[in-house]
């Protein structure tokens, strides 16, 4: 009987370049659940991200759900974060007076 390896799943790589906040180029993405001038909603390799900022305008999108897409975006960048919610995008409501 042969040792056989257990079958791992292999991760694309994830990468997230930031020129000067304002040209962002991120590898490692499997779909685009969002856009608009705003903001951004990206599911990566790594978990969901979020992109805000202002003027936001995507130059190159290529989706693979393989992880292998990559998204490039130019505009005023004001924040990146990532979370692990498996659940559908809906966009926050606002609190204000």
């Amino acid at each position: 009987m042969q040792n056989q390896k257990p079958e791992t799943s292999v991760k694309q790589p994830h990468q997230v370049i930031l020129e000067g906040r304002e040209k962002l180029l991120i590898s490692g993405v499997e779909e685009a659940e969002c856009f608009d001038n705003s903001f951004a909603v990206l599911r990566t390799v790594m978990g969901r991200m979020e992109i805000q900022g202002e003027d936001l305008c995507v130059s190159d999108l290529t989706l693979d759900a393989r992880g292998s897409g990559s998204v490039s975006m130019t505009g005023k960048i004001s924040a990146l974060f990532y979370s692990d919610d498996i659940r559908p995008f809906k966009r926050r409501k606002k609190s204000g007076g």
